[in-house]
């Protein structure tokens, strides 16, 4: 039986695995190779790996743990998961195969459901956008447009403000806070209340967005809201307790809810935390913290000490 079963290979898996492997851990990392970040042109605040292609980091963390003899990377989906016992898991693998182990670190990730606005899919992490420290500096001095009317729409606006002169918030007919209004004012946002209908670009870069009543804006970056969804359902199979945005609950340590259960990068947050942390650095250190605790509490297993890190301990 294995040591530990990493079920994706992004950041979070990754960092887990190589951690776990330098310390002499058997681990089995199965990757899908789907990234939530693949359409993405770079990935950005990463020291040393900043505007490093999102398929060039995942190949050069494949690289880093071949390393390491007892790290199995197998590119290959996971089909099932199931809670055989204490300190045993079963995983199925699409591949055909089956494997074993103490304990799970669930890394697969979230998924974007994009806004039913047709030509959003087309330009989606090249000039449509969801996060300002992911690509916001790229469309600096550009013509950026925010799609939305509530309050975090609103703050996304103003925060933007300070990455362009030409800066506008669709509201697609919903009503806006009249304070808001003000505020939006104040800073020269430009206000837009007609209902977008589709974007159009040539390729994967916006030209402009189209309204219900024909007239058009030209811009050349959009920040738009998806929605949430966990990648897979595993967390969820397992009992493991969700928020209602979608993501796993667990605590400082990656534990989830489920014992030998853990979850790491952007699928998993604490309830300290208000939204998922989608910075590829914080789910590499969720991984390299979650591998870390998983070889602790393997080490109070194997020779009944307490464990550090348990839940609920002081």
């Amino acid at each position: 039986m294995l040591d530990t079963i990493i079920i994706g290979g992004g950041p979070a898996g990754t960092s887990a695995a190589l951690t776990l492997g330098r310390a002499h851990r058997t681990v089995l990392l199965a990757d899908s190779g789907q990234g939530r970040n693949a359409p993405a042109e770079a990935v950005h605040n990463f020291i040393t790996h900043d505007g490093t292609p999102p398929e060039r980091l995942r190949e050069q963390g494949a690289e880093n743990l071949s390393h390491y003899p007892t790290v199995e990377r197998r590119a290959t989906e996971v089909s099932s998961v199931r809670r055989v016992g204490e300190d045993h898991f079963e995983v199925g693998l699409a591949d055909g195969g089956t494997a074993e182990a103490r304990r799970l670190l669930l890394a697969t990730g979230l998924r974007d459901e994009l806004p039913d606005l047709p030509g959003t899919a087309e330009l989606w992490g090249r000039s449509a956008f969801h996060c300002p420290y992911c690509h916001g500096y790229e469309a600096s001095d550009s013509r950026i447009a925010v799609l939305g009317a509530g309050p975090e729409r609103v703050r996304l606006a103003l925060h933007l403000s300070r990455f362009t002169d030409t800066m506008a918030l669709c509201t697609g007919g919903e009503p806006l806070d009249p304070m808001m209004q003000i505020v939006l004012e104040a800073n020269r946002i430009a206000v837009h209340t007609k209902a977008a209908v589709r974007l159009e670009g040539a390729g994967d870069r916006l030209r402009r967005i189209v309204f219900e009543d024909g007239t058009s804006l030209e811009r050349d970056a959009v920040f738009i809201k998806t929605t949430l969804r966990q990648r897979a359902p595993f967390a969820e199979q397992l009992g493991c307790v969700l928020f209602p945005d979608a993501c796993v609950e667990v605590n400082e340590f990656g534990q989830t809810s489920v014992p030998g259960v853990y979850a790491a990068g952007d699928m998993a947050r604490r309830a300290t935390v208000p939204v998922p942390l989608a910075a590829v650095v914080a789910a590499a250190a969720s991984g390299t913290v979650a591998g870390t605790v998983i070889d602790q509490d393997l080490v109070s297993v194997d020779f009944k000490l307490p464990n550090p890190f348990a839940p609920g301990r002081a």
